[in-house]
């Protein structure tokens, strides 16, 4: 038997997390909701986590300040951060893998998608 996984979503819009949480649940995963990013430094302080989806654009902290202070402050370098953004231009997707994430999600986002993001952490 596989031991459960756990993602933790940040997203500031409650149905995009809750969204992203069922799909995560469906394929077999736990799914820990936080709605801003300090909200998500203090459970990454505090639990270990498998993947961590982080919205871009969030009111106080950006996603990429998150995504930051996960890599340096809490040496979390290893942790699979994916951006889920609805910005797709190739020269926006170079600059969030700069940032630091692993990967990237275009919204509005599938099952399929999240699937496939599972299969690949």
């Amino acid at each position: 038997m596989n031991e459960t996984r756990h993602a933790l979503v940040v997203d500031d819009n409650q149905l995009n997390s809750r969204l992203v949480a069922l799909f995560l649940k469906r394929l077999g995963w736990t799914a820990e909701v936080a709605d801003g990013g300090a909200a998500a430094l203090a459970l990454l302080r505090g639990r270990r986590f498998d993947m961590m989806l982080l919205d871009l654009r969030m009111p106080t902290m950006s996603g990429e300040q998150v995504c930051r202070s996960a890599r340096e402050e809490l040496g979390l370098a290893g942790l699979p951060i994916v951006a889920y953004t609805a910005h797709s231009m190739p020269e926006e997707k170079e600059r969030i893998l700069a940032a630091g994430f692993t990967g990237l999600l275009i919204k509005p986002i599938s099952f399929h998608d999240v699937k496939e993001l599972c299969n690949a952490v």
